[in-house]
């Protein structure tokens, strides 16, 4: 064992719908906004403060069309992955770096419209929704955008 783990844990409510891209042999990357919210009490001000981070969340293949087909913006949804960084050149020729979430595994726990309904926190699973993909993932670092 090489002594390091790269494994993330997310439950959130997708920024915007899936956006899926083709490639020619047939494989797909998808992509979508995670966000996640934490919520404190300032001790100082007595006020309730709310911070969102966002995440940058890639799928492939089977699982990519899934989720393009049953996931859309609201929905909250269980991510597991790998955190991955990318190097690309912009337009003008500087080094930029993307931060993204290597989906492994997903599962549905409910969708916008279930939300109203709801009178507690707990979250609602739709049993007609619910998919739990274990993708092998392939690595690849060939990607054109």
């Amino acid at each position: 064992m090489s002594g390091t783990l790269n494994k993330v844990m997310l439950i959130g409510h997708l920024g915007d719908e899936v956006k899926i891209h083709r490639f020619e042999d047939g494989g797909c990357v998808g992509r979508f906004p995670l966000a996640t919210n934490e919520t404190y009490m300032n001790k100082q001000t007595n006020e309730r403060v709310s911070n969102t981070e966002w995440h940058n969340i890639v799928l492939r293949n089977k699982a990519a069309e899934i989720c393009e087909k049953y996931l859309s913006k609201g929905d909250k949804v269980y991510i597991e992955g790998r955190i991955k960084t990318r190097k690309w050149q912009d337009d003008k020729g500087n080094d930029r770096y993307s931060t993204e979430i290597n989906c492994t595994e997903f599962t549905f726990l409910s969708n916008k419209n279930d939300m109203p309904a709801q009178s507690d926190n707990s979250p609602v699973i739709d049993e007609k929704k619910v998919e739990s993909v274990s993708d092998s993932v392939e690595e690849t670092d060939d990607l054109p955008f």
